[in-house]
């Protein structure tokens, strides 16, 4: 299938796997996918996104909240307020000494196999983002395009739906089929 991607979408499953490897995360996520729609490189995918609104910086901060682990049960964290200790406080404070992701747990050492060899740039795929790519061959092959480009992702992305990127972009207010509507404007625009 990464035959039929374009140079630039290429590039956008690099960047996604990039973003994973430093949030910290085990696996390519739908959230990584997104992080890479926008980067201005990914051409009409970014473009859409923008034009939305849509503010990576803002976007990362919401991913990195969303996937950290809680650190405590929330009982644990209601006896701690209960003597004044905050614990986002707490976790802000580490995180600004110690880097981002400080608190995360690291990744045990994964086995290698057939099954479990890992991708390109050492980063799974979570089931959900495979879907993406799955669905990003099926919208290319749909709108009769020989190729898969951001766009494409763009558009997958937007059909699975399910996944922490949509999520943040409906949680934002966003429209997920507006968005697709102005994806495939842009495609007809372009062509």
């Amino acid at each position: 299938m990464f035959e039929r991607f374009t140079v630039q979408a290429r590039a956008a499953v690099v960047r996604a796997q990039r973003e994973a490897r430093e949030l910290g995360a085990g696996r390519v996520g739908t959230e990584h996918l997104l992080l890479a729609a926008l980067d201005p490189e990914a051409g009409l995918a970014y473009s859409v996104l923008h034009a939305a609104g849509v503010d990576r910086d803002r976007v990362r901060r919401d991913v990195l909240r969303r996937s950290a682990p809680p650190l405590l049960g929330e009982e644990d964290a209601a006896a701690l307020r209960a003597i004044g200790i905050d614990l986002d406080a707490v976790r802000a404070r580490v995180e600004e000494t110690f880097g981002e992701g400080a608190l995360r747990p690291a990744e045990p050492e994964r086995e290698r196999g057939f099954l479990r060899r890992r991708g390109a740039g050492g980063r799974w795929f979570t089931p959900r983002a495979k879907k993406v790519l799955e669905l990003a061959l099926r919208e290319a092959v749909h709108l009769g395009h020989r190729y898969i480009g951001s766009e494409h992702l763009l558009l997958g992305l937007l059909r699975e739906g399910d996944g922490l990127g949509a999520r943040i972009l409906t949680d934002a207010g966003l429209t997920l089929g507006a968005l697709r509507a102005q994806v495939l404007d842009g495609l007809r625009d372009a062509a």
